[in-house]
């Protein structure tokens, strides 16, 4: 866990009430021991990458804070096109730290949270992490299986073991709250359920070659060539790559298909003379022919808009 660096980094240096709440994000590496037989592909590995994030707040903050993580998770699945399938408030474990009193609080706060929110629940009675209540997000894959992503805990115990304080409006020393959270979870396990769901054709917006251009004979590299340096100087984010290779046509295709490139240009006689482009779109058969510009202000937008 990566918590109590979190934590070091809140004790750096003194802090008020006015540097509260401070939202400390990290990419962080994680490793678990898993028990033998159950590794798997992506989905289960034994170091993974953690989108860790620690929310330090004041109890009075505590509330909005982790309804602006729900509405974050919201608005990241949503573009991703996921449904939060199946959502967990996990409560005290035999095993834990901290007084009733506190676990009560905290409890409390992330059930109004969900309720406020409209948020269906079920209570996982004991399944908390041995700090504090967590909320625990699933999403299913397109084999119909769950996987819990994202997950929202709230921590009074550990910024009292790690003597964390912040002065307070009556000059006081006072324990913040610790939110620990995290909206993709394992980054290679979200990764393989969007494999997955999408079976390879990533949206535009995500595929790591976005368009490749191909000649049709050796004859139209150079005017493919233009079209390429084009489309790259007006939009210089782009991931576009070429087959200029000898290879026929229809083998460079079933190349770029393979590969689920989401577009795929294709410059022969016929283009070059009316100065259009021929594009291949996800795997579609048919053929669409589009002015360079159209292309160009249609892939501009669909990256845009993350579709």
């Amino acid at each position: 866990m990566n918590c109590p660096g979190g934590m070091l980094v809140f004790k750096n240096k003194p802090k008020s009430y006015r540097d509260l709440p401070l939202r400390v994000g990290e990419l962080g590496i994680v490793h678990r021991q898993e028990l033998s037989g159950v590794l798997g592909g992506l989905f289960r590995v034994i170091q993974f990458t953690q989108d860790d994030a620690h929310i330090y707040c004041t109890e009075k903050q505590m509330e909005e804070e982790v309804a602006k993580a729900l509405s974050l998770l919201d608005l990241i699945y949503n573009k991703f096109n996921f449904k939060v399938n199946n959502v967990e408030l996990s409560t005290r474990p035999e095993k834990r730290i901290g007084s009733d009193k506190i676990w009560d609080k905290a409890e409390k706060v992330l059930e109004k949270v969900l309720n406020k929110k409209k948020v269906d629940f079920k209570i996982n009675k004991g399944d908390g992490a041995f700090y504090g209540p967590k909320i625990d997000f699933h999403i299913k894959d397109s084999l119909g299986r769950n996987w819990q992503c994202g997950t929202f805990q709230l921590d009074f115990a550990m910024p009292e073991r790690f003597e964390l304080e912040y002065t307070d409006k009556d000059n006081k020393k006072k324990k913040p709250v610790m939110i620990h959270r995290t909206i993709y979870g394992s980054l290679e396990r979200f990764l393989g359920i969007l494999i997955e769901n999408y079976n390879g054709w990533m949206p535009t917006w995500l595929a790591p070659i976005q368009v490749r251009v191909l000649n049709f004979t050796d004859r139209n590299e150079k005017y493919s060539q233009q079209i390429l340096e084009k489309i790259k100087s007006e939009l210089p984010e782009i991931r576009i790559d070429e087959d200029f290779s000898s290879t026929t046509v229809q083998s460079k295709v079933k190349d770029a298909s393979l590969m689920r490139i989401p577009y795929i240009i294709v410059i022969g006689d016929r283009e070059e003379k009316s100065e259009q482009v021929a594009v291949r779109v996800r795997g579609d058969k048919k053929i669409q022919n589009f002015e360079v510009e159209e292309f160009i202000s249609k892939i501009r937008k669909e990256i845009d808009e993350r579709r």
